[in-house]
């Protein structure tokens, strides 16, 4: 062969590279554009924004107790009643028992914005074939009781704004339990640490709850969270799942995050948030202060979380449970409580057909020799803030309190 057939037949490799490389972009770039539509086809609109805006300061309150219900669970029976910027929602909310103005009732629910979102159905009946014993009826009515208030709340409430929100965002809190089949959202400081440790015995990684170290359950990655799966199997462990949230009264839950995280010695939280609390929010503060972070106030760390700028972000400690689980659309099918753990925990152990001998720990995770979290403590630290200090420290969780049915605390 000559150096001009060698010449022509390299060119024409060449050629018919160039043309494959052409075709193949072209595949790549239609591929990619197909995956974007289904990607926005799943992309869902809510809006769950709570600004710490204040109230009318003289919303009127009334507190009853629904028969059935404990005292943690006295509902709201009265409207409040926002106005202008203080009503982020648009919305009169109020307990199962009184009525929206005829406006808002006509007004678009932001539920309708999830039409032909595959989402579970709004409510299904709790699978009781694995309970033993008639001991369980006062707790499964409690547990009825609570799925009903919150599906007719979701149901009520009304809203002008929409936030872009993927379904991945929506499902990052929820860990997931294959052998069993639960999925469980994670409210930190509401029992969290121990719900994983069942999980773990559950799942078959540990053979008892009480062997698991705070570190493993934290930081061992055992277990699986429904955003790595891809999303045919999130949509079909939401609809065939038994999916379980455990909440706490917001105050309560509110100051032993802030007892955990800045008054006992932490690696991160007193260097990362610590310093930048003390920066901004204390005046004429200490080298050793703001070298550390350690020391905050609980004044100091309610100006943070109440400051629309706030020098660094927000922390699922004490992030409104709203923005963690998304209540109004994934239906959780049962509603434990922090002031009931052991009996709801208990209970919802025997409907998933857990081992008979595998109970939920009673023990503290860290700091046991603490007092814990109660009402009384939670007053000792509300009395270091203002009066409108504290009515927006509520105002911050308010729909939390409403999703919920928590009694209002006394601001």
């Amino acid at each position: 062969m000559n150096l001009r057939q060698i010449f022509v037949s390299v060119l024409l490799f060449g050629v018919a590279g160039l043309l494959l490389f052409m075709y193949l972009q072209a595949w790549i770039e239609e591929q990619h554009t197909e995956s974007g539509k289904k990607l926005q086809q799943e992309t869902i609109n809510q809006d769950f924004t709570l600004q710490p805006l204040g109230m009318p300061r003289k919303a009127a309150w009334r507190r009853s107790a629904p028969v059935g219900l404990s005292n943690h669970e006295m509902a709201v029976s009265s409207s409040r009643h926002w106005r202008g910027r203080a009503d982020p929602f648009g919305v009169v909310a109020a307990s199962s028992g009184s009525r929206l103005p005829e406006q808002q009732q006509t007004s678009e629910s932001p539920l309708s914005w999830f039409r032909g979102v595959y989402l579970p159905p709004a409510l299904h009946p709790l699978n009781k074939t694995f309970v033993r014993g008639g001991e369980w009826q006062d707790t499964d009515s409690t547990q009825e009781k609570r799925r009903a208030f919150l599906q007719d709340f979701c149901r009520k409430y009304n809203s002008r704004k929409k936030l872009q929100t993927h379904l991945v965002h929506l499902v990052s809190r929820i860990y997931v339990e294959d052998r069993h089949k639960v999925l469980y959202c994670e409210v930190p400081k509401a029992g969290c640490s121990n719900w994983k440790r069942v999980l773990m015995v559950l799942s078959g990684l540990a053979a008892s709850a009480n062997n698991i170290s705070h570190d493993d359950v934290h930081y061992g990655k055992h277990l699986r969270k429904l955003d790595s799966y891809d999303l045919k199997g999130i949509y079909t462990r939401l609809n065939t799942y038994t999916k379980f949230i455990f909440v706490r009264d917001p105050m309560e839950r509110l100051v032993s995050a802030f007892r955990d995280k800045f008054e006992h010695p932490n690696s991160y939280y007193h260097p990362v948030f610590g310093k930048a609390i003390i920066k901004k929010y204390r005046q004429n503060a200490d080298e050793e202060a703001l070298k550390t972070g350690s020391g905050v106030k609980f004044k100091e760390f309610i100006q943070y979380l109440l400051d629309s700028h706030r020098p660094i972000g927000m922390d699922i400690h004490w992030e409104q449970v709203s923005k963690l689980c998304y209540p109004c659309l994934i239906n959780y099918d049962f509603i434990g409580k922090f002031e009931t753990l052991e009996e709801d925990a208990n209970y919802f152990l025997q409907l998933v057909g857990a081992p008979a001998n595998l109970k939920f720990p009673k023990f503290k995770d860290r700091h046991s020799s603490d007092e814990r979290t109660s009402t009384e403590v939670v007053r000792q630290y509300l009395k270091e803030l203002s009066k409108e200090e504290r009515q927006l420290t509520y105002d911050f969780y308010y729909l939390d309190y409403l999703m919920f049915n928590y009694t209002s605390p006394l601001v």
